[in-house]
């Protein structure tokens, strides 16, 4: 049997053996409980809350990722180098919030389905589906590639190509867009039990796209953390 820690791993249950995962536990338990930032603390048990969330026929599509530390500061920095190819101020509004928080929680579901046939994505069949969206992939990330190069050939200006660059690649399986919802819920619902700030960004899902760290997924979005006199994520400058 083996068995994967929520807060380093991806959905998949198979990558770490059951007897390292009790050792790796004891010892993370321990750091958590004598040295961690208790904001990361909480972003872990969102995490839970997010990986244990109701799922369609019971299929964990989800990867859940929390950052901390100089992975904030790449992450606010990807936020604004898409707001400048955007042409849209509120990602560099949210790459500041970003800044400011202790912690981000990253949640993404990835291209697949539930094999439902239901057609609520518009198509048919779930394997029509999936054909379509592995010709878009193919044909959108080389177009955001384009973009990405003009933007940086020609500095933090909006381009034409800027205009067409999009974050998420689609279609995608309606019912797995609802896990990742009801997972979001889940986690910012675990952050206001424990009286943490938070806010669901789908600027910083975008930008942990663009940078890659959420294998396999076509659609993200992030949740930072702040716990402070005032909440920084609201009565904000558009």
């Amino acid at each position: 049997m083996k068995f994967t820690p929520y807060y380093i791993y991806g959905a998949s249950n198979h990558e770490l053996p059951e007897k390292e995962f009790y050792k790796y536990y004891a010892r993370q338990s321990f750091l958590m409980t004598e040295m961690a930032d208790p904001v990361v603390m909480v972003a872990e048990l969102m995490a839970l809350a997010a990986r244990t969330a109701p799922k369609a026929t019971g299929r964990d599509s989800l990867y859940i990722r929390v950052i901390t530390g100089a992975d904030l500061n790449r992450l606010s920095e990807e936020m604004r180098l898409l707001g400048d190819l955007y042409g849209f101020g509120y990602f560099a509004r949210d790459a500041g919030n970003l800044e400011k928080s202790s912690a981000c929680l990253l949640v993404g579901a990835r291209g697949e389905v539930v094999g439902l046939d239901c057609g609520a994505c518009g198509y048919p069949t779930c394997r029509e589906m999936l054909k379509v969206q592995k010709e878009a992939i193919t044909e959108r990330s080389q177009r955001n590639q384009r973009a990405q190069k003009t933007l940086e050939s020609q500095g933090s200006q909006k381009t034409s190509e800027g205009t067409t660059y999009k974050p998420f690649l689609g279609p995608n399986c309606a019912i797995k867009m609802t896990d990742l919802g009801i997972a979001l819920g889940s986690a910012a619902k675990t952050a206001s039990l424990h009286n943490v700030d938070n806010r669901i960004m789908y600027t910083a899902g975008t930008a942990a796209l663009s940078l890659g760290w959420m294998e396999g997924c076509t659609v993200a979005y992030g949740i930072p953390l702040s716990a402070s006199g005032k909440n920084i994520y609201f009565d904000r400058q558009e």
